[in-house]
C-alpha cells in the first residue's frame, strides 16, 4: 500500500469543521496587525512539542500554522459526521477526540486522539464523504486548514509528510494490537493494556491521579467486552486501591500498579 493510500485509509474525513467554532475562536491574524507575531509564536510553540512537527525549523513552523483556524469544541460536541463531504484537516492541540462507526446494534469506537493527533482525510484525489463520526470526549482546541491548502503545505515541506507519515504507521501498529489483543488475550489483560495506554495517550494529571474521561460504556466498546464485564474488573481494581470509576471517568491512582497488573496478566 502507497504512502497515499495509507493516508487515506487512516486518516477520518472531516466535514466543515469551522461551523463549530465558537463565537470566541480565535482567527489568525494577518501580518501587520497588532499581535500577529505574538499569535504566531504562541502556535509555533504549542505544535513544536509534537511529533508531526518534528524538526521542522520554527519559520517553517510559522509558514504552515499561519493560515489556519482555530477551532474550541464542547464536551460530547459533533466535530465530523459521518456522510459529510471530507474537505478539512485538523490538528488536535488540546482535549481528546473520539472517533466512532456506527453498527447494526452500538457504535464502534474504532479510535481515541489525543493531543498533536491529526483528524482529516489526507492523500487522495477525491474528496468523498467520510464513513467516520468524531466526537470531543473533553473539551478540545484544534489548528484547522482546507484540505487542498495543507496537502501543498505537505508538499512544500516534506518533512512534515515524512513526519505524518511516520505517525500514520504507529498509529497502524497501535490497531495491529488492538486486533491482537481482542483475538488472543482475556477480558482483564485488554483492559489493564488499554488503561495504561490512555493514561499516556489521553489521561489529565489531577492532584496525585490520572483522570481518564470515559465510561465504562466506552471502555467496553474499546476492548470489544460487555459493560457488565468492565464494571467487574474495574469494581476489583479499586478494591485494590488502583483505580476508581465514576459516571463518565476513570480515576487512575496508582499508574506503576496498574501496568504491573498488565503484565501478569
Amino acid at each position: 500500500m502507497g504512502q497515499a493510500a495509507v493516508l487515506g485509509a487512516v486518516f477520518p474525513s472531516a466535514d466543515r469543521v469551522v461551523r463549530h467554532l465558537s463565537s470566541s475562536t480565535a482567527v489568525p491574524e494577518r501580518p501587520g496587525a497588532p499581535g500577529f507575531n505574538s499569535n504566531l509564536k504562541r502556535r509555533v510553540d504549542s505544535v513544536q512539542r509534537f511529533e508531526s512537527f518534528s524538526e521542522i525549523p520554527s519559520a517553517d513552523c510559522a509558514a504552515i500554522v499561519a493560515d489556519a483556524q482555530e477551532a474550541q469544541f464542547h464536551r460530547h460536541s459533533t466535530i465530523f459526521s459521518e456522510g459529510s463531504p471530507a474537505t478539512q484537516v485538523a490538528l488536535l492541540l488540546s482535549g481528546c477526540m473520539k472517533v466512532t462507526q456506527g453498527g447494526e446494534d452500538q457504535e464502534v469506537i474504532l479510535r481515541l486522539n489525543g493531543p498533536g493527533d491529526m483528524l482529516g482525510k489526507l492523500g487522495t484525489q477525491t474528496r468523498p464523504s467520510h464513513l467516520y463520526t468524531t466526537y470531543a470526549v473533553q473539551p478540545s482546541a484544534a489548528l484547522v486548514w482546507e484540505t487542498d491548502a495543507f496537502e501543498a503545505l505537505m508538499v512544500r515541506f516534506p518533512l512534515l509528510r515524512r513526519n505524518i507519515a511516520s505517525m500514520l504507521e504507529r498509529h497502524l501498529n497501535e490497531l495491529e494490537v488492538r486486533y491482537r489483543e481482542v483475538s488472543t488475550e482475556k477480558v482483564s489483560s485488554r483492559l489493564s493494556n488499554l488503561l495504561v495506554r490512555l493514561v499516556n495517550q489521553v489521561g489529565r494529571r489531577i492532584d496525585g491521579y490520572v483522570e481518564i474521561a470515559l465510561s465504562r460504556r466506552e471502555l467496553a466498546q474499546l476492548t470489544g467486552t460487555t459493560l457488565f464485564t468492565v464494571s467487574r474488573l474495574l469494581c476489583q481494581w479499586e478494591a485494590q486501591g488502583i483505580v476508581s470509576a465514576r459516571r463518565e471517568v476513570v480515576m487512575v491512582h496508582d499508574v506503576s500498579a496498574l501496568t504491573e497488573l498488565s503484565r501478569e496478566e
